[in-house]
């Protein structure tokens, strides 16, 4: 059964860092592609970054780039999501997702991600 558990959320001051882990059980990790989404109360669920299933090739929304990096670790079936100079903005219940496709519309949008997990809550403030 495929299974998707998100960790590594928490509270956290503006500027700091925090890594979000994407464990994934009973699926081949290297055959998907895996997406960060997050969602604010009140605001639309937001693509932030994905990696892709093929060549690795990132996407990250505007909102994240130069701050998150995203990385998978097939042999140990995680994908990592680092946040570093968090914003009181990024606070939101972060999700990670599954998808066999990729593209840049696809990591916005969410479309064609057919697995998801419980996600995860970051909150940023002083």
């Amino acid at each position: 059964q495929l299974q998707l558990v998100e960790s590594g959320g928490g509270l956290v001051q503006p500027g700091g860092s925090l890594r979000l882990s994407c464990a994934a059980s009973g699926v081949t990790l290297n055959y998907y592609t895996i997406g960060w989404f997050r969602q604010a109360p009140g605001k639309e669920r937001e693509g932030v970054s994905c990696i892709s299933n093929s060549d690795d090739s990132t996407y990250y929304s505007d909102s994240v780039k130069g701050r998150f990096t995203i990385s998978r670790d097939n042999a140990k079936y995680t994908v990592y999501l680092q946040m570093d100079s968090l914003k009181p903005d990024d606070t939101a219940v972060y999700y990670c997702a599954l998808s066999e496709y990729y593209s840049d519309y696809l990591c916005r949008s969410g479309k064609l991600f057919d697995y998801w997990g419980q996600g995860t809550q970051v909150t940023v403030s002083s």
